[in-house]
């Protein structure tokens, strides 16, 4: 069994992760190893085991402790590690009203989770991979939630992994990993570095990708043009929600590629937008 600790109080050193630290703090909480993350709902946590996130502790209903102890035990039995770790899980417990009142935001499903950050790949590693054929690319998308919009979207319509530049919000803070539905660990994504970033092309075509910006300028091409879609690889290239891709960024991209609009609107969310690029300009 696990050690169930009943809080009626945020006053415990341990709960300073679920109240106190911002998420940029808690990136760096076990500096230089890697930081950690609050995942929310049993459906974002058990994707993250999936890609071997440890957990530090949850924080539940105590109505959802039997689903986090299922999870866990499910966890271990798959990396085939010994049951008598459950004594070693620590579910925090408390009811949703002061849950939610502790953490200082609604936690609508009951669950939270502490996790280690997983190691990722760089850019290079990821673009490196023969059978990557569509990627996006996110500059300086800060919203987290247009990023896990984004990544939930890439998920669903075929594309291969995501890359962000140093601008991105992160896609393991809770509210992006929670409305990406946990797919944020389902596709691969990076950071790419400040000089990738700003040769952006350059990396890309290293790697064989010719790049699509997405952007409203005279000569776009109508996202259906089926050059654009024709080519074998491609990266498809987003910017952030008010300013769109910076102009330097169009400039160097192989084709500038525009959804058409109607009744005077003049753009749409990102998230939206990735959605349709995503489905146009699937393989």
């Amino acid at each position: 069994m696990s050690r169930v600790v009943p809080v009626d109080s945020f006053m415990q050193e341990e709960m300073a992760i679920y109240q106190e630290l911002n998420e940029n703090q808690l990136y760096h909480f076990y500096e230089p190893d890697r930081g950690i993350f609050i995942a929310e709902s049993l459906n974002v946590i058990e994707r993250a085991l999936q890609m071997d996130c440890e957990i530090e502790s949850f924080l539940v209903e105590p109505k959802f402790i039997p689903q986090a102890e299922k999870l866990y035990e499910t966890y271990l039995l798959r990396k085939g590690l010994s049951l008598d770790r459950m004594k070693d899980l620590l579910i925090y417990t408390a009811e949703q009203k002061l849950m939610s009142t502790l953490v200082g935001y609604h936690v609508s499903r009951g669950v939270l989770a502490a996790m280690r950050r997983p190691l990722l790949k760089t850019a290079a590693e990821l673009l490196q991979d023969p059978s990557f054929h569509r990627i996006a690319v996110l500059e300086a998308v800060q919203n987290p939630t247009n990023i896990g919009a984004v990544i939930r979207s890439a998920a669903a319509l075929g594309i291969d992994a995501v890359l962000l530049t140093e601008g991105c919000s992160d896609p393991l803070y809770r509210r992006a990993s929670r409305v990406s539905m946990g797919t944020v660990f389902q596709v691969p994504w990076a950071y790419l570095s400040r000089t990738e970033s700003d040769n952006l092309t350059r990396t890309m075509h290293q790697f064989g990708f010719k790049t699509a910006a997405m952007a409203l300028t005279e000569d776009s091409l109508p996202i259906d043009d089926k050059k654009v879609g024709g080519e074998d690889k491609l990266a498809i290239v987003l910017g952030t929600e008010s300013d769109g891709l910076k102009e330097r960024t169009i400039a160097q991209c192989d084709y500038t590629v525009k959804i058409p609009m109607y009744h005077g609107v003049d753009s749409l969310n990102v998230a939206a937008a990735s959605a349709v690029a995503f489905w146009e300009l699937r393989r």
